[in-house]
């Protein structure tokens, strides 16, 4: 049986609206979805489209545990590819452990080719000093993916090494020394992940938990090419999720709202409206074929080369520009009770602005896929 039952989507579907009036995390659907078994390992394919899914029904509640999915997904790619360094992240999440995504940083915009965090060697780990922003799940997380920059001539060797590693803590209540998490997460949208930052000072990742040291600069590891990939999958298939809902309501609306001018007749009637929603339509059409068969690839170890990171950065950079205008389209069509801060249409408006935020953004895709095709600038 599917973890997504029609039963459990119409609960958190009926909580959404609270928990962003509120500005509360989604604390009753990260339990059913717990006991559900949805944090659980499963293949990008059935990944991808179980988030599509629930963001259908509950944006925020899927961006947030997105970031739980993703290196869960990180563990897969590893072990099917022969690498079995994060089997125990399986294992854990398996047994329902959370983990968060812990490695953004303000000002740094080459994401994960360095790091403002500072990673010190210390007796049993490493100690790490840095500010993480965005920290989804942060009220209740219990392994916490991190990476910092460990300087040249301090354990690292004759350059500086970047250090990656996942933080513990027992329950989300127990205090784990180093680490701090503010209270700053009141935003436009996606209010429910409850992003907040994360102040780390001297937080010290055990030698068993570090799970990687790479250079400075972009590399071909696996653990590199999984994060990308899952992180870009599954957030694009968040942001299509948003859209599969707004494209339903425009279509509730249309059949909904009658004309005067028409005589009473229905907008699902008028060619101009008709119009706009099959634009719409188009435009989300072409996202699954993308987010399905790239997540597929990844499932059967299809070799892409270096075209990988072009074929994901532009998944996601389509999927939140499609949403987007899907979106838009929608509101454009429902009429001015969309406007309404009450509407689930506003609530989806806020929503999916978030997608222009996350790696990779606009700039960013583009340089990759010039320099795929023409090289180094």
């Amino acid at each position: 049986m599917p973890a997504l039952t029609p039963e459990l989507l119409d609960r958190i579907r009926s909580r959404a609206a609270g928990y962003d009036r509120d500005n509360a995390f989604f604390t009753d659907d990260l339990e059913e979805l717990r006991s559900a078994g949805y944090l659980a390992p499963r293949s990008m394919l059935e990944t991808a489209r179980d988030q599509r899914l629930l963001a259908r029904y509950a944006p925020a509640t899927a961006l947030g545990v997105n970031m739980h999915l993703v290196w869960v997904g990180v563990a897969r790619v590893l072990h099917d590819r022969g690498d079995t360094s994060l089997d125990w992240v399986l294992r854990d999440a398996e047994a329902g452990e959370l983990f968060a995504f812990g490695n953004s940083e303000g000002g740094n915009d080459l994401v994960l080719w360095d790091s403002l965090t500072m990673v010190e060697r210390v007796e049993g780990g490493f100690a790490f000093t840095g500010t993480k922003i965005f920290t989804s799940l942060a009220p209740a997380w219990t392994r916490l993916g991190i990476f910092g920059k460990q300087i040249a001539g301090e354990g690292a060797g004759e350059v500086p090494r970047l250090v990656h590693g996942f933080l513990r803590r027992d329950t989300p209540v127990t205090p784990i020394a180093g680490v701090s998490t503010l209270d700053d997460w009141d935003t436009l949208g996606m209010r429910a992940t409850q992003s907040n930052t994360t102040k780390l000072d001297h937080a010290v990742v055990a030698d068993a938990d570090i799970s990687r040291f790479l250079p400075i600069g972009p590399n071909a590891d696996p653990f590199i090419f999984g994060i990308f990939s899952n992180f870009l999958l599954l957030i694009g298939s968040v942001y299509a999720g948003i859209a599969d809902r707004a494209l339903e309501l425009a279509v509730e609306a249309v059949h909904r709202r009658t004309s005067l001018k028409s005589g009473g007749a229905t907008y699902a009637h008028d060619p101009d409206i008709r119009w706009r929603i099959a634009d719409a339509a188009l435009a989300l059409d072409a996202l699954r074929p993308e987010l399905e068969g790239l997540a597929s690839d990844v499932d059967t170890l299809v070799d892409h080369g270096g075209n990988w990171f072009r074929y994901l950065a532009g998944a996601k950079h389509r999927s939140t520009e499609a949403a987007r205008y899907v979106v838009d389209q929608a509101l454009r069509v429902a009429g001015g009770g969309g406007y309404r801060s009450s509407s689930e249409l506003a609530r989806l408006q806020r929503d999916v602005l978030a997608g222009i935020y996350h790696p990779s953004d606009p700039e960013s895709v583009h340089s990759t896929v010039a320099g795929a095709l023409l090289g180094p600038e």
